[in-house]
């Protein structure tokens, strides 16, 4: 009888690390139950074109005139603007225009203004000129999952 409950055991084991989740996996389904749709969608659309060290930020109890603020950088002017164009087309296609997008020319700060959340995409050199993880350090920093928020091995950012 023993060795037929040490057999079961065994078995059941890989089913059940199978089913098992990270604390990590758990926080990334949270997160996304919890993130407004196009959020996930500029979330995503940035990620897809490479997008550097994508923050976002609750602003909810500290600002009046905006929910979150999605923080990202490009590596170079091109990709500013991809990044940008990226992701207000693709918050267009799903019925959500832009109210207002400032800074496209220029492609140093390109601020996308979605009214409950403004997606910031800036290059290196102004994003650590104008720090705004700094600036709001007051809101609280949302945990992304992991396709979003891991670190491209050339990026030059240091965590806060």
């Amino acid at each position: 009888m023993k060795e037929n409950s040490t057999i079961k055991e065994k078995s059941l084991q890989p089913i059940e690390a199978a089913t098992r989740t990270t604390a990590r996996e758990r926080t990334s389904e949270t997160v996304k139950e919890t993130l407004d749709e196009r959020m996930l969608l500029a979330l995503q659309a940035a990620s897809d074109k490479k997008a550097l060290d994508i923050v976002l930020l609750d602003l909810r109890e500290i600002a009046t005139f905006t929910d979150h603020f999605l923080i990202t950088s490009g590596s170079n002017q091109r990709q500013v603007q991809a990044i940008a164009d990226e992701v207000t087309d693709r918050l267009k296609k799903s019925g959500s225009p832009a109210a207002r997008v400032e800074g496209y020319r220029t492609a140093e700060w390109i601020l996308v203004d979605y009214g409950d959340f403004v997606v910031h995409v800036f290059d290196d050199k102004s994003r650590k000129f104008y720090d705004l993880e700094r600036l709001w350090r007051e809101g609280k920093r949302v945990e992304l999952p992991a396709e979003f928020s891991e670190q491209p091995a050339g990026s030059l950012r240091k965590e806060l």
